[in-house]
């Protein structure tokens, strides 16, 4: 490949008007001292360390001096006439548009195109007023419209080293393009492309880079969707939870990235009629460690999808970090420090609820107490808990463990999910001879899991002696703090907030529409366009009063069960959604998609 440096020069084109207009004088930092983050005399050592390191000035500010990623972005962007791009490892890039550029001449010259954004080729460079790059990039991409970004040099080698796959030895592209011409030199031999099985060091390879970039990107999830047909093979991320296509295999090695996933996982290859699930310990380059969970489900065409889910390996959070409103943080406080009873928390699956009763679980782990948890998988480990890993296939189930458990002499029990009546009841009976037990389980609404558990047939007598409270929850996309703007709502905007949330709920806010003011994403490179980045938690707080224990006694329905809480104070999803969005840390628009009334 040549680099386009080597291309025959063409008669010189105009430079853009950004590279020609009068620029502040005192280079692309002095804003910097215009606004005391440094003083003169800091700057030119800066310049000086720079220039005797052979680096941009830009890491020596951020590293050295401690300036803001933020502040320096505003002087780049104030000097050069065009926006700032802080891109790191969610930027989106568009691989096509690098295909017939050199990696060393883009690394030497420190600029990269970035996506195809209407009839617009988006370049990010370190100097948009350079006037030789400049005429590169046009050389590059001839009578293509170009607009350009001002970033700095670390962020564009990071981005290079990220879309090719170079944190890890290798590009994907790279990879995909060797089974390419594997299979082309199949065909040419009159051979089998089968031959390419799941053991090939390309397929290998391949799915090793999937696994590890998902994980860079902050994915929770891969889905691996074979077609019929001949047609590719899509493999698919979960970023905050939104699914975005990463990438497209050649159909022809569908069964074999779908069974070197499986080898990984030790599944039965041979099995494709039936769902099968395993884990995987898989070893990033850097050393560390990360846990998957593979599940395996056939589908039409006699493929097999396979859904990876990426499990988080750190350490559990603080209760002030799950930005609990300030009564349910006191509540939820006020329920772990109990002596005896059943704490649960509900939600779909990927809502937080294993993080928070972790979370939970820190702020009562002392010395003093003795904590069991039966976990399957253990997504979360910390010191002076005594976890337990359920295997289901040699009888090791939940309520087996339970039964474990009440003979280790516990005073905290944490049960990874509450799946049938057989685990709930003997959850209910430790409680209710003096052990703290909490629980997930996957319900709709806080109200709603105390209905559920009376179906499964739990004794509504027992279960509501032992019942403390119920935490629901889910997850909503976040505003990127970024682009985030404020507005004020119109009126049917602003009707249709007072009415989800109640109109006497709301008249005690005392918020009238004047003074209502609602916030939004723009769309920005550092959120892809989305206006989202980042999730936030909604809560739903359930406390077992006196009248309400009565009423679970006498099987009251749903809506009984709801209208007293909400006469006790309950918030529900709904309500401690759309307080956050007054905030403005979401929109209703999100709240709605994932909250019910």
């Amino acid at each position: 490949m040549i680099p386009v440096t080597e291309a025959v020069l063409p008669e010189r084109q105009a430079i853009p008007a950004a590279a020609a207009a009068h620029t502040p004088a005192g280079g692309p930092y002095h804003l910097l001292v215009e606004q005391a983050f440094l003083g003169h005399e800091e700057l030119a050592l800066a310049t000086a360390e720079a220039r005797r390191k052979r680096v941009d000035i830009g890491s020596v500010l951020l590293d050295r001096y401690r300036i803001p990623k933020a502040a320096i972005g505003a002087a780049l962007a104030g000097f050069y006439r065009c926006p700032f791009l802080g891109s790191d490892e969610r930027t989106v890039m568009e691989r096509e548009l690098l295909k017939d550029l050199s990696l060393d001449y883009l690394r030497m010259n420190h600029w990269m195109p970035l996506r195809r954004q209407g009839d617009e080729i988006v370049v990010l460079m370190e100097d948009p007023h350079n006037p030789d790059k400049l005429l590169d990039v046009r050389r590059a991409f001839p009578g293509q419209r170009l607009s350009y970004r001002v970033g700095l040099r670390r962020d564009i080698e990071q981005c290079l080293s990220a879309v090719l796959g170079q944190e890890s030895g290798e590009a994907i592209t790279d990879i995909l393009g060797e089974l390419v011409s594997e299979a082309q030199l199949e065909e040419q031999q009159n051979a089998t492309i089968a031959t390419i099985t799941e053991n090939d060091s390309a397929i290998v390879r391949l799915a090793n880079q999937i696994i590890a970039e998902a994980y860079r990107r902050g994915a929770s999830d891969i889905h691996i969707e074979p077609y019929a047909d001949r047609k590719e093979t899509s493999v698919r991320f979960r970023v905050d939870g939104t699914c975005f296509t990463y990438m497209k295999i050649p159909a022809t090695y569908r069964r074999a990235i779908v069974s070197r996933v499986k080898i990984m996982a030790n599944l039965d290859i041979a099995e494709r009629r039936k769902p099968q699930d395993g884990k995987i310990r898989f070893k990033l380059n850097t050393g560390q460690e990360v846990e998957l969970r593979v599940a395996t489900l056939p589908t039409a065409g006699f493929n097999e999808d396979v859904v990876i889910r990426l499990l988080a390996t750190n350490g559990p959070r603080r209760l002030d970090q799950l930005e609990f409103s300030a009564e349910t943080r006191r509540l939820v406080e006020q329920l772990a420090q109990k002596p005896h009873g059943i704490v649960l928390c509900a939600g779909p699956t990927g809502s937080g609820k294993t993080t928070t009763l972790h979370a939970i679980l820190a702020s009562i782990n002392t010395d003093e107490r003795k904590i069991w948890t039966a976990e399957d998988p253990i997504e979360i480990t910390q010191d002076g808990l005594r976890q337990v890993q359920v295997h289901s296939k040699i009888g090791l189930t939940f309520a087996a463990t339970m039964r474990a458990f009440l003979r280790a002499d516990p005073d905290v029990i944490m049960i990874g999910e509450m799946r049938d009546k057989e685990t709930a009841d003997i959850a209910i009976e430790a409680s209710l001879t003096g052990h703290l037990v909490f629980s997930t389980i996957h319900t709709n609404s806080a109200v709603e899991t105390v209905v559920r558990l009376l179906d499964l047939g739990c004794d509504p007598f027992n279960f509501s002696d032992a019942m403390l409270g119920v935490l629901a929850m889910r997850l909503c996309k976040r505003i990127c703090q970024n682009c985030r703007e404020p507005y004020h709502p119109g009126q049917e905007e602003f009707d249709e907030l007072v009415q989800a949330y109640g109109a006497s709920g709301w008249t005690r806010m005392g918020l009238e529409r004047p003074a209502c003011t609602l916030f939004r994403g723009r769309g920005c490179e550092v959120c892809n366009q989305t206006g989202y980045r980042g999730r936030v938690p909604i809560h739903e707080l359930l406390v077992a009063s006196n009248n309400m224990k009565e009423l679970v006694q006498m099987r009251a329905r749903t809506g009984e069960l709801l209208a007293r809480a909400r006469e006790e104070g309950m918030r529900t999803l709904l309500q401690d959604g759309i307080e956050k969005v007054i905030q403005g840390l979401t929109t209703f628009q999100q709240v709605r998609a994932v909250a019910i009334k």
